[in-house]
């Protein structure tokens, strides 16, 4: 029986919720997480930056481009203030832009934004004089952030090129290609470089899909339902990345198959559906490690506590490469937890401010 607080009315591309008086303008299809996360988000926006609605645009089923209003979305007026990113890390975020010209996220002004909530989790940390100690923590063969590496030690939106280069996995362009949220250099305790990619989820359902398999120029999307992980890697054509993009996704499998320990002639090829940006952000860190420069190369999700959406995706993989330690999973509280107890008083002051936006 619906509570009588709650009253949603449905409108195209998107729906308008009555929640405990409040008029919410929300997207259709949310999980009760997303629901629970976007009404908070907006509450915090409404309270913290502005009541004023923000607007999306989108070609609707005739191809006609059309304005929907979001709550949860920024409005322009706001965008240059960068209101979402923690006052703190503001400065050196725009340092930090212009010396990698990355580019925002086409939803880096949403509340929901994995980017903004990536900035705002990790710079403070390791903009921090107690980096090493918090990071320790959470990865046990941390000793010290490279700080003589990339920027300060950290690059966000990280790949391995630059301007116009398509990387190791010859992928990139400038609107697409793999890449990780940050990406963390630092010496281990035997004192080796190495790097640790991080890809960051909020509020999401699942990972980046294949788009290859989605893709309107691949007519043989059998062979992604048909052959499988062993198939593909005998005859890497079947693959329409491989055949008519020539990335280098099947190629380093292929030099690293071992590492998908799990992968078999029973199941159709693994990666059209979520464990794809796993997949290639995995691939990344196999690429770099065999150029030599790091040492070790790891890659780990770190997502929402609440988020449990995404972890039917990521136990399949690991199960797929075996537990292999070179990929794992973090919760931001783990990250958070570990940034209490160095009891710093401007982390402090961080973490009060993170805990209350991201209702952790």
């Amino acid at each position: 029986m619906q509570n009588f607080l709650t009253r949603t009315t449905i409108k195209v591309g998107m729906i308008e919720k009555t929640i405990e008086g409040n008029l919410y303008k929300l997207p259709g299809a949310l999980t009760p997480f997303q629901e629970k996360m976007y009404v908070h988000l907006i509450n915090w926006k409404w309270q913290s930056i502005t009541k004023e609605v923000g607007s999306y645009q989108r070609k609707d089923e005739k191809g006609e481009e059309k304005t929907y209003e979001y709550d949860a979305i920024l409005p322009k007026s706001v965008h240059e203030k960068y209101p979402i990113i923690y006052p703190e890390v503001l400065m050196q975020l725009k340092k930090h832009k212009k010396k990698f010209d990355f580019k925002l996220h086409e939803h880096f002004n949403h509340m929901a934004s994995s980017q903004a909530a990536n900035v705002n989790l990790f710079l403070p940390i390791l903009l921090n004089t107690k980096t090493n100690d918090i990071v320790k923590g959470l990865k046990p063969d941390f000793e010290k952030l490279a700080t003589d590496q990339l920027d300060n030690g950290f690059r966000l939106e990280f790949w391995d090129g630059k301007d116009e280069e398509e990387g190791l996995l010859n992928d990139h362009t400038k609107v697409a290609g793999t890449d990780s949220d940050i990406a963390i250099a630092y010496y281990n305790k035997k004192t080796e470089l190495c790097l640790w990619l991080i890809e960051h989820k909020l509020t999401e359902k699942e990972f980046t899909t294949c788009g290859g398999y989605k893709s309107k120029g691949n007519k043989t999307k059998d062979n992604c339902r048909s052959n499988s992980f062993r198939t593909i890697l005998k005859n890497k054509d079947l693959c329409y990345y491989h055949r008519v993009k020539n990335y280098r996704y099947w190629d380093i499998t292929e030099s690293n198959k071992d590492f998908f320990a799990n992968g078999d002639d029973n199941t159709p090829c693994p990666f059209k559906g979520g464990m794809n940006q796993l997949w290639r952000n995995q691939l990344l860190a196999l690429g770099l490690e065999k150029q030599g420069k790091y040492k070790h190369v790891y890659f780990s999700v770190v997502h929402h506590p609440e988020n449990k959406s995404l972890h039917l995706t990521m136990n399949n993989y690991r199960k797929l490469i075996n537990d292999n330690e070179k990929f794992s999973s973090y919760t931001s509280k783990q990250v958070i937890d570990s940034a209490i107890l160095v009891n710093d008083k401007k982390l402090n002051k961080w973490i009060e401010w993170y805990r209350e936006l991201y209702n952790i």
